[in-house]
């Protein structure tokens, strides 16, 4: 967890909404100077903080419409930090909870250096991310399409769909496998969302691989450097991580792709773990795939994960190899060199 711990002469907490805003404004004494709900528009929050505007430190806790309050801070050139969600308990834990109060607190947090800091994600490749994460999220509901066509042929106890019809030439006639004709229409209704699918997602991967080669095509082509990783997760590391410099340690970037379990202590006595959703999600998902691309066409990380599975199981297995070339990434980048296999499999 890191903390801001600068000193300013004004401190602003936003508790932000989508239609609202609660502004509280403190001194370096801590007395309010500014206490106010206002529209969320560019234009109330300038005239509302022109008389602070004297080093002045913005804060507000991330949620999802962030986004224009940062471009607007480095436009005018105020400093603006984003606060963790998880980490800030204290606008959570309180007896009465509302915006006024809310924003109080995200104010006393900036002032007294307790001010948890998550990423801001600079918005020259922002906008790209999120479109690479809606990509995944459309991906996620054709494979529920194709898993619903399966489900559809058990529910009516008839014969097993043969071939991959994920693949387009795989699907002509399926729908004639299904006698009852609403259930027939059932089928076609996902195969048609399928299709549709199937075109939206190949021009997005195309515009999307298009835009990282301009964007940082040197980095694109590290990532791919390495064994079973292809185009799709070489661009969700890409853009998830953004820049390995961020990241002061390798254990650092290992925590932040929720690839180490974080262990509760009190007293010298083990709590358990916690903190599993704290990190980047995709980069989770993409670092547990890679583990099994990893395995493909390669003897030496199958002896190696086979050399694991036996004392700690398979699936545990998989977790190591993931968080090994979590590490390997991260000085790959930072030292911006090509995946060695031989390295690797010595190191690891």
């Amino acid at each position: 967890m890191r903390f801001y711990t600068k000193t300013h002469k004004h401190y602003c907490g936003i508790d932000l909404h989508a239609k609202k805003m609660f502004v509280c404004i403190l001194n370096t004494d801590g007395v309010v100077l500014l206490h106010r709900n206002i529209a969320t528009s560019p234009e109330d929050f300038l005239k509302v903080i022109t008389p602070f505007r004297e080093d002045l430190l913005v804060g507000v806790e991330c949620m999802f419409a962030w986004y224009w309050l940062a471009d607007l801070c480095s436009q005018d050139v105020i400093e603006f930090v984003l606060g963790h969600a998880l980490y800030m308990k204290a606008v959570h834990g309180g007896k009465v909870k509302n915006d006024k109060i809310d924003s109080h607190k995200i104010a006393g947090l900036l002032r007294g250096g307790m001010f948890p800091l998550a990423y801001v994600y600079p918005p020259e490749m922002r906008a790209t991310r999120d479109l690479l994460r809606r990509r995944c999220f459309m991906v996620r509901r054709r494979a529920d399409l194709l898993a619903h066509v399966h489900n559809t042929a058990i529910q009516y106890n008839l014969p097993e769909i043969c071939g991959r019809i994920s693949k387009e030439n795989n699907r002509n006639g399926i729908d004639e496998l299904f006698p009852d004709p609403e259930v027939r229409k059932i089928v076609q209704l996902d195969l048609a969302m399928i299709d549709a699918y199937d075109n939206v997602v190949g021009v997005l991967e195309r515009k999307l691989e298009t835009t990282a080669r301009r964007h940082d095509w040197h980095t694109l082509l590290l990532l791919r450097s390495i064994h079973g990783i292809g185009r799709i997760l070489a661009l969700v590391l890409l853009y998830e991580i953004h820049d390995i410099n961020r990241f002061e340690s390798v254990q650092d970037f290992a925590s932040y792709c929720r690839l180490v379990k974080c262990s509760h202590e009190s007293a010298g006595k083990k709590k358990g773990t916690g903190g599993a959703k704290i990190g980047n999600a995709y980069l989770k998902w993409a670092f547990s795939e890679a583990a099994v691309s990893f395995l493909r066409h390669n003897s030496s990380g199958k002896q190696l994960v086979e050399k694991l599975a036996k004392k700690h199981g398979k699936g545990k297995a998989l977790s190591i190899l993931a968080h090994k070339l979590a590490r390997a990434i991260y000085y790959m980048l930072k030292n911006s060199t090509p995946f060695n296999l031989e390295k690797f499999m010595a190191t690891a």
